[in-house]
């Protein structure tokens, strides 16, 4: 058994001579194979098994289950084999909300207090290389305006929802957990701890952070040692996926469900949008008895983003889960839809477009978890030298994503889906200057430009729909992007929260012009007959009552294009084309509670 290791095996505890004979009934002899005798290279061979130990621990059923799911998902993919094989697609059933209406506002007001009884996860484990940002995804600000980042957006929603779910009663803390990994932990930590967790609680808030897994070098699932470092073995993100099986082992969920909570939403680390469309989908999983509940919006036929599809097999089972849609055209058109994905009467096609949001009731979570360990159905895409598929370009490891979660599931689940107007609930921001530009026309650019362009156009609408006279957008060109410009509107999460909340703020004959920035900082701010032609700030603590009229004109603040490659500007700038030259303004501030009015 030692002759691999030769004497070295001897230097092992005995949990890590286990764990060598794990590895070498399972094809992993290479990793041993050129290792000197004991009193060379000992402390390199320590931190060799420290990190075998590590990856071990990390993996639901330990390295000898990666290595055997690795082995068989090759095979899969060496064969060309369609794991759709035998399914059948359908149209599931979910809930379609029309913002604003009757029913909308029965789901938005229901969700605000089933809050209460909610947990939020945040999956950021990403930088923000890909978008021409050097920092983490989470400290990027959502829009210029304020400079708020995500993260300071997102905590401020859930203490807005947590006040509003209250009702008068003691405040619940709603917690919120942040999926990190080894390149964003210290960053996101960091950021918390220097602005006071952005006033949540710190012991409202848990960090968990994911392990990268081991790489992979062939079809036979032989770890991949790193080329200068035969002590070390190349690792790779795993995916979204992980924060199952790490919400699980930390025990964190049965804390919940003691505690009385009943909901758990995952959300991604750069949709300013997101907290928009969460009260009335939260609404729809109480409604509904929603065991998983994915939030959707309308999408074209072909569009590149995944559709929320049932598959029924010819043996009987069920599942209602994602198929990206490179898979959902052909996956349609092999089972009977020679057309494959096309757009309905409604000029979008009838599987909704995932966007990665989901909402879970934790009791039959924690069921299911009890059973999977949180492991989620994996995936491998080796990228391979030649039609062979003998050998990879690079090494490869198994991957998973969170959204996959519904696939273990019983047929007596509830899954369904709630689908949003894009406007109100997706905007992700991930893609650099330079890929967005390249996107074609009519598509959407998921870049920072686009992001806080939509947070302005969200607002925009809004207002417009509580009765306010918005400026209708113009079309303008930032880093080779055509977007609409709305005024520059926004607002803090505990001001309008809801739209009930909204239209109770806003009342008489407002207008706001097109060249407009307004932004509306206090939960307490009430405005009648304003009408706004330049910049206005009003910022006012929470126990400040104002109210606003009149006629705001100033020179206001002019958006100015800036290049991409611009050295001389800061990279949160250059990555959205452009910067706000703030020439006039009218800026109050209150910091006493009581009740005032600004009369403009």
């Amino acid at each position: 058994m030692a002759s691999s290791l030769g004497d070295n095996f001897n230097l092992l505890s005995p949990q890590q001579q286990e764990l060598v004979k794990v590895l070498l009934d399972n094809g992993q002899e290479h990793l041993f194979r050129d290792w000197p005798a004991p009193g060379v290279d000992d402390n390199h061979k320590k931190a060799f098994f420290d990190q075998l130990t590590r990856l071990d621990s990390s993996y639901p059923g330990g390295l000898e289950s990666y290595i055997k799911n690795a082995k068989r998902l090759l095979a899969d993919s060496k064969a060309g084999r369609n794991p759709f094989d035998g399914f059948t697609p359908s149209v599931p059933t979910g809930e379609t909300l029309a913002f604003g209406d009757e029913s909308y506002i029965k789901f938005e007001e229901a969700g605000v207090l089933e809050a209460r009884k909610a947990a939020f996860v945040l999956v950021a484990g990403g930088l923000g290389e890909r978008l021409g940002y050097s920092g983490i995804k989470l400290a990027l600000p959502a829009e210029s305006t304020t400079g708020t980042c995500f993260v300071q957006q997102y905590i401020e929603s859930i203490l807005a929802l947590q006040e509003a779910s209250s009702q008068g009663e003691s405040q619940t803390q709603i917690p919120l957990v942040i999926m990190t990994s080894d390149d964003t932990h210290g960053r996101t930590l960091e950021l918390l701890e220097s602005n006071s967790y952005f006033g949540l609680q710190p012991t409202q808030v848990t960090l968990l952070k994911q392990e990268k897994v081991a790489c992979l070098e062939d079809n036979d699932a032989r770890l991949a040692l790193e080329p200068q470092n035969k002590y070390k073995i190349q690792t790779k993100p795993h995916g979204h996926g992980d924060v199952h099986a790490l919400l699980f082992s930390s025990g964190i969920l049965k804390v919940w469900y003691e505690a009385g909570l009943k909901w758990v939403l995952f959300f991604q680390d750069t949709n300013g949008l997101l907290f928009k469309a969460i009260p009335s989908a939260l609404g729809v999983s109480a409604a509904k008895q929603y065991h998983v509940n994915s939030l959707a919006v309308p999408r074209k036929a072909k569009e590149a983003i995944g559709g929320i599809t049932r598959l029924t097999h010819s043996d009987g089972r069920s599942m209602v889960i994602n198929v990206e849609y490179n898979q959902l055209d052909p996956l349609l058109r092999a089972s009977g839809y020679p057309n494959g994905d096309v757009n309905c009467e409604t000029g979008y096609s009838p599987f909704p477009g995932n966007i990665n949001q989901l909402i879970l009731e934790l009791g039959p979570y924690i069921e299911e978890l009890s059973k999977t360990g949180g492991a989620i159905q994996e995936f491998v895409n080796p990228k391979y030298k030649d039609a062979s598929k003998t050998s990879f370009k690079s090494s490869t490891r198994l991957e998973c994503m969170m959204q996959d979660y519904p696939k273990t599931l019983a047929l007596s689940a509830r899954v369904g889906f709630t689908v949003m107007e894009t406007w109100l609930a997706y905007a992700p921001v991930k893609n650099n200057a330079e890929d967005a530009a390249k996107v074609p026309k009519g598509n959407p650019y998921h870049s920072a430009t686009s992001g806080e362009m939509a947070i302005y156009r969200a607002n925009s609408i809004i207002l417009k729909k509580a009765g306010v006279q918005v400026a209708d957008p113009v079309v303008q060109v930032f880093n080779g992007q055509e977007v609409e410009v709305w005024p520059r509107i926004t607002w803090k999460p505990k001001w309008g929260l809801t739209f009930n909340r909204i239209k109770s703020k806003v009342s008489g004959n407002c207008s706001i012009s097109l060249r407009s920035t307004l932004a509306i900082k206090g939960p307490n701010i009430f405005i009648e007959n304003l009408s706004v032609d330049g910049a206005l700030i009003i910022d006012a603590v929470d126990d400040a009552e104002v109210n606003v009229s009149g006629s705001v004109q100033n020179d206001g603040w002019i958006l100015e294009t800036i290049d991409y490659k611009d050295a001389s500007e800061p990279e949160v700038l250059r990555i959205r084309g452009f910067k706000f030259n703030k020439i006039e303004q009218l800026e109050t501030k209150y910091s006493e509670p009581g009740k005032f009015h600004l009369k403009a």
